[in-house]
């Protein structure tokens, strides 16, 4: 028999775990902790593999993230080995790399687990480093990018921090931006990158609002986050269920030269939690 102060334990064992919801209007729905040594938990996350986008230096794979003293870590490593998609006479900027230059990891909770709507925090320690290009995202489950929507909860590169939506418009593969990019000085802190910080999502069918520490960074319309053409993907491509990414990218577009920065460089996530209003 379960006794009153049994009881007390165990509720206020649950409250720790779902990490003090700030409004009684908010359920904690899905999380992970990273509590346990070893690989990431596989009925949340899968992984990214290879060269994926955006001209990016780094060889996506699973054995750069691990889990280790309730953290995870995603490393990126400066490690040359052939590509074993090499081929001479491809035109395709993935195949035309004789060799990988740097590894990292990209985890995605895609086919697993995908949300409508609810408030998300990631506590996490990033490096600003030149080349480095750390991000948490979402992506839309129907229709192509950005036709689907794209959310960047956080980006960080060329010294500042983003926080982005896109959408589609008439044209396939063209996106419609709305981004917020403050240097880093803003935040004011000179070992700013020794810390860890909370970004924050509080996405409803009005709008999608993105925080760093609590501060509002950028605040999406719903009403304007719409596809100029619902070819490739729904009209409204934020009323539907996104699926997380969370990686580290090298260079490409936007990440800068990593050659002067030292590696390996970390990426840690002490947490991620995924909050729903009660219906």
């Amino acid at each position: 028999m379960t006794t009153p102060l049994q009881i007390l334990f165990i509720v206020l064992g649950l409250a720790t775990y779902a990490g003090a919801v700030t409004t009684n209007d908010y359920k904690l729905v899905w999380a992970d902790e990273f509590d346990t040594n070893g690989k990431p938990n596989p009925a949340n996350w899968t992984y990214e593999s290879g060269f994926v986008r955006n001209n990016e230096l780094q060889w996506y794979q699973s054995d750069n993230a691990l889990c280790r003293d309730g953290l995870l870590v995603i490393e990126g490593r400066r490690e040359q080995k052939p590509n074993p998609q090499y081929d001479s006479e491809s035109h395709d900027w993935r195949r035309k790399r004789s060799t990988i230059e740097y590894t990292s990891a990209c985890l995605i909770t895609k086919g697993l687990q995908s949300w409508q709507y609810g408030r998300f925090e990631i506590k996490a320690r990033i490096r600003t480093r030149p080349g480095l290009w750390p991000a948490i995202w979402f992506l839309g489950v129907d229709g192509q990018w950005p036709h689907n929507g794209e959310i960047d909860l956080l980006e960080y590169y060329d010294d500042s921090i983003l926080a982005n939506a896109c959408w589609g418009t008439t044209s396939r593969f063209d996106a419609k931006w709305d981004s917020v990019k403050l240097p880093l000085n803003h935040f004011g802190q000179s070992d700013w990158d020794s810390r860890f910080h909370v970004w924050r999502m509080d996405w409803d069918a009005e709008s999608i609002k993105l925080y760093l520490d609590d501060e509002l960074l950028n605040t999406i319309s719903q009403a304007q986050a719409v596809n100029d053409s619902e070819k490739w993907g729904p009209k409204k491509p934020f009323q539907q269920p996104h699926y997380l990414l969370l990686n580290l990218a090298i260079g490409g577009n936007q990440g800068g030269d990593p050659s002067g920065t030292d590696f390996p460089s970390r990426y840690e996530i002490d947490y991620v939690r995924v909050y729903q209003k009660n219906p």
